[in-house]
């Protein structure tokens, strides 16, 4: 399973790190990736790293600001956000695919293992 962590409510412009922490299997060639869904939208792929060979993957809204990053002792994948705006605010996903290159689908299609959400409020 998969467990999400580090929401929190953060000024605009500051930083928050989410983790998501893999158990009862470990996240080697796995997909993992960090979606969002705001109140009264869809559900959006945000970033995606790939176990498989490293590669990482951010929609364009995030892109300069949020970077994905693996510890492989840990089995869990971070989300670390940087210059926080009010839009970002949402719950925030994290989820897997046994298969690395699934980062590569539009908004990361397709992901078997789901964390529950953590919230990420982005305001003064």
């Amino acid at each position: 399973q998969l467990q999400a962590s580090g929401g929190g409510l953060v000024q605009p412009g500051g930083p928050l790190r989410l983790s998501c922490a893999a158990s009862g299997f470990t996240l080697d060639y796995y997909a993992i990736g960090w979606f969002r869904q705001a109140p009264g939208k869809e559900r959006e792929g945000v970033s995606c790293f790939s176990s498989s060979d490293g590669s990482t993957y951010y929609a364009d809204s995030v892109k300069g600001r949020f970077t994905i990053f693996r510890d492989n002792p840990k089995n869990t994948v971070y989300l670390q956000m940087n210059s926080l705006k009010p839009e970002d605010t949402a719950v925030y996903y994290c989820a897997a695919h046994p298969i690395g290159s699934v980062c590569r689908r539009a908004n990361y299609y397709g992901m078997r293992i789901w964390g529950r959400g953590t919230l990420v409020t982005g305001s003064s």
